[in-house]
């Protein structure tokens, strides 16, 4: 059986969205529970726009320390779909993405800040 992107081992029994604290807190059936900021859920979205299309880099957003979520809509039985107040809404955030950002969390975020200095940019607008 071959898995495709959207197919996780694990879903969510819960997604709780945080508004004054910026973050999504997603609860899985294995017991592991995630808060994810707003921040990093914007910068790491699924999207074209942000991994880049086809073979393209992903691209490096900045500026968005502040950005925050306006809503959360299912997506069938396998993803959500995220509505920032930076009206940024593509890229559907499957299970297995939330699970995966979750995991790699610290990971990610001081890549993302290495990169950012790298670059000469920063998080505030």
């Amino acid at each position: 059986m071959t898995e495709d992107k959207y197919s996780t081992p694990v879903k969510p029994v819960e997604i709780h969205l945080q508004t004054q604290e910026k973050c999504l807190e997603v609860s899985f059936e294995d017991g592991k529970v995630f808060k994810l900021p707003a921040e990093y859920l914007r910068v790491e979205s699924p999207s074209a726009e942000v991994q880049g299309h086809g073979v393209g880099p992903k691209k490096l957003i900045a500026g968005r320390k502040f950005v925050g979520i306006m809503n959360i809509e299912p997506i069938g039985n396998y993803a959500i779909k995220i509505i920032f107040d930076d009206m940024h809404d593509s890229g559907l955030y499957s299970w297995r993405y939330l699970y995966q950002l979750g995991e790699e969390y610290e990971m990610r975020w001081e890549q993302y800040l290495a990169d950012l200095k790298a670059d000469g940019k920063c998080r505030e607008p």
